[in-house]
């Protein structure tokens, strides 16, 4: 869990938070997320994510095209010695990441989801707005 704020810099490095690191592992999967973010699996989580695709039905068109952009998608990621991950271009691309400019890498349960800052704070503004309508609507969390 947690937020944290890097710049991707010009080769498409990004500092993958100490937090983060021991966590993730070298590699880890990254792949497209959900709301134009990447999301980013430990590979033993990965492997789980994998094994639930494999169970949805191929005979639904929503089913394939969730199943092949978060796997046609997906790249294994290294990290380097100094903490940082080269992101792959069409990773970058479909998220929005540019060299030079901030990034958000969140902490959210089982993955890490990487987003343009911008995107990141325009989503979690929408998001806040509704927060306690959202809340009321998964009352069975017990919170």
């Amino acid at each position: 869990m947690g937020e944290y704020q890097h710049q991707l810099d010009e080769k498409g490095r990004l500092i993958i938070p100490a937090r983060f690191r021991e966590e993730l592992g070298s590699p880890f999967i990254a792949t497209r997320g959900l709301d134009r973010c990447l999301f980013a699996f430990p590979a033993r989580e990965w492997s789980a994510v994998e094994e639930k695709l494999r169970t949805l039905p191929l005979t639904q068109s929503d089913a394939r095209a969730f199943v092949r952009m978060l796997l046609a998608g997906a790249s294994p990621v290294e990290i380097d010695r100094a903490g940082r991950a080269l992101i792959p271009p069409h990773l970058r691309q479909y998220a929005g990441l540019a060299p030079q400019r901030e990034v958000a890498v969140l902490g959210v349960g089982s993955r890490v989801e990487i987003w343009d800052l911008q995107g990141w704070q325009d989503y979690a503004s929408r998001a806040q707005s509704s927060f306690e309508a959202i809340a009321e609507k998964i009352v069975g969390l017990g919170l």
